[in-house]
């Protein structure tokens, strides 16, 4: 009996991934001393805002080991139930949304009942994620020869079950939540054994697309072009930063001119935690970064870095285990959902990208975004937790 105990126990054992965990446990101590040092300049209360992020990783941990739980075919039944469920969530956030955020963003995405605040959105993330990997995976079970016209029918597919989403991310005017989601669309049509003709053809239009949306936005007739389709003037002000954020230091561009300056007055090793000579407002959400930079230089920088990517190569080799498709087209989802976030803060952070107003996963503070990234942890977790080989055959998952 005792033996039977202790072989379920390691068998247990090595069904956790305990690398994942280390390299979300450290990027939440990181993001937890950040905080800190963000608050304590702003003159807020640092402990209540540590503590108040401690409760959003004590929640969201009890969500990754539910989501453990949960197998293949499990997370397959749940996948409609949840992207219409966050569907709901989108359009009700539009009648009921926060009218102190929109007066301070210009955004109908957050919910507000007193001192709490949501944003569905960022829990929508991995429902849509574990949509689309649904079509993927009953797509190609029907066609298992890939022919232009089946993967043209897939592609469709997917665009299709994006369009309401990005309408409702467009209506509550969140560009950089918007940019997630085709993001992670186009990361799993990558994986989807779409023919790269099609796949190179789609890119050269976006980035055709994307020379004129630019062009459009830099411009003024373009801007008062852009600016009967909803585009705000604080959405301009963000690109004239990012192009030339020297040549406005004191409005628009004050922000990432600060957040600049303090990730430079860090140099090589930084001045050390909780030394903060440079303001940066808001600096605990979105301007997060500047904090490791100042405080902990170039090295810290790329620690943290590391910390992210060693995270992503982790998920990488648990899909590999897995050898699930399904399983394939989510963890895909949830790595282009990271590695998006990061790409974009860091580049803003730096004044390579625009700001779009994407936290920094497990760093910068609040809920929502913090637990829709754990949520993804779990379902990474759930991959090796379950380490079973399925083939979705009929509509159902047989093990192999």
């Amino acid at each position: 009996m005792q033996i039977k105990n202790n072989k379920r126990e390691n068998d247990l054992e090595s069904r956790i991934d305990y690398g994942v965990i280390f390299s979300v446990m450290m990027l939440a101590l990181i993001g937890l001393m950040s905080i800190y040092v963000a608050t304590v300049q702003d003159s807020q209360n640092p402990l209540k805002n540590v503590a108040s992020q401690i409760v959003w990783y004590a929640i969201g941990a009890v969500i990754v080991v539910v989501i453990m739980q949960l197998d293949a075919e499990q997370l397959w039944q749940v996948a409609n139930i949840a992207y219409f469920g966050g569907l709901a969530l989108l359009v009700l956030v539009l009648l009921l949304y926060s009218r102190t955020y929109f007066a301070q963003t210009g955004a109908k995405s957050w919910f507000a009942l007193g001192p709490f605040t949501f944003q569905p959105s960022e829990v929508m993330k991995p429902a849509y994620i574990l949509m689309l990997s649904k079509i993927v995976t009953n797509h190609n079970t029907e066609f298992r020869t890939h022919t232009l016209k089946s993967d043209f029918s897939l592609l469709g597919k997917l665009i299709l079950w994006t369009l309401p989403v990005l309408v409702l991310l467009k209506l509550q005017n969140d560009l950089g939540t918007l940019l997630v989601f085709i993001a992670i669309l186009g990361g799993i049509v990558l994986v989807s054994g779409i023919d790269w003709k099609i796949i190179g053809t789609a890119f050269l239009i976006v980035a055709v697309v994307g020379g004129v949306a630019l062009t459009f936005a830099t411009t003024d007739w373009g801007r008062s072009y852009l600016s009967h389709f909803g585009f705000r003037a604080y959405q301009f002000a963000r690109i004239d930063s990012w192009l030339n954020p020297s040549q406005d230091t004191s409005e628009n561009g004050y922000q990432i001119w600060q957040n600049m300056k303090a990730i430079g007055s860090g140099q090589l090793f930084g001045k050390g935690f909780n030394v903060s000579n440079v303001y940066v407002p808001v600096r605990e959400s979105d301007m997060i970064f500047s904090v490791v930079g100042e405080n902990f230089g170039f090295i810290g920088s790329c620690v943290l870095i590391f910390l992210y990517f060693l995270l992503i190569y982790q998920m990488i080799q648990v899909t590999f285990d897995t050898k699930n498709e399904f399983y394939a087209y989510v963890s895909t989802g949830v790595i282009m959902m990271i590695l998006f976030h990061v790409f974009e803060n860091i580049g803003m952070s730096i004044g390579l990208l625009p700001l779009t107003g994407i936290p920094l996963p497990f760093i910068s503070q609040g809920g929502s975004a913090l637990l829709g990234n754990m949520i993804g942890i779990g379902l990474i977790m759930s991959m090796r937790f379950h380490h079973k080989s399925y083939m979705f055959e009929n509509g159902t998952f047989n093990q192999r």
